[in-house]
């Protein structure tokens, strides 16, 4: 059994036109539903035994925070460049590369790649993964290349403003 949680990264800040954008960092409100959703996570969901992240600063952001709130060391996580940018083959062979020992994955990325890979992999089907969303999929396999080939369940939806008054 392997589960896999596809973790958005939280709403950049576009204030500065002079940053590329790999280099974006998170806004307010980044920030907020960051540690807002990464506690709600904490205390409901599996820990991840590997966190993987694009490079992008909003992405590599989003996952420190979850990490620290996790109690994952944050220098454990890894940096991914396939992630920036990514095709849907390209995340899908990122997590598929993934270690068998590793039965609890989290990836944190972008869209429009992670809502397509969670169509392709998923049972389920979703218009759009949220800035800070997370969707959890469990897959009954063995090994991580499976998920090419093998339909997981969608056991978790979990968005910003599912904790927003």
């Amino acid at each position: 059994m392997k589960t896999l949680y596809l973790a958005r990264h939280a709403k950049s800040d576009w204030g500065n036109e002079v940053l590329k954008d790999i280099d974006r960092p998170l806004n307010n409100r980044g920030y907020s539903d960051a540690y807002i959703q990464s506690v709600k996570f904490s205390t409901d969901q599996k820990h991840p035994d590997l966190i993987i992240s694009s490079p992008a600063v909003r992405a590599f952001t989003t996952a420190g925070i979850f990490a620290r709130t996790l109690k994952y060391r944050e220098d454990k996580i890894i940096l991914s460049p396939e992630l920036y940018e990514a095709s849907t083959g390209a995340v899908i062979h990122t997590i598929a590369a993934t270690n068998n020992a590793v039965s609890t994955l989290m990836v944190f990325g972008h869209n429009p790649s992670f809502t397509e890979v969670f169509d392709e992999i998923s049972d389920s089907y979703i218009d759009n993964i949220p800035t800070c969303g997370i969707i959890g999929v469990s897959f009954k396999i063995k090994s991580w290349a499976e998920i090419i080939t093998t339909k997981g369940h969608c056991f978790l939806s979990f968005f910003p403003k599912d904790f927003k008054q």
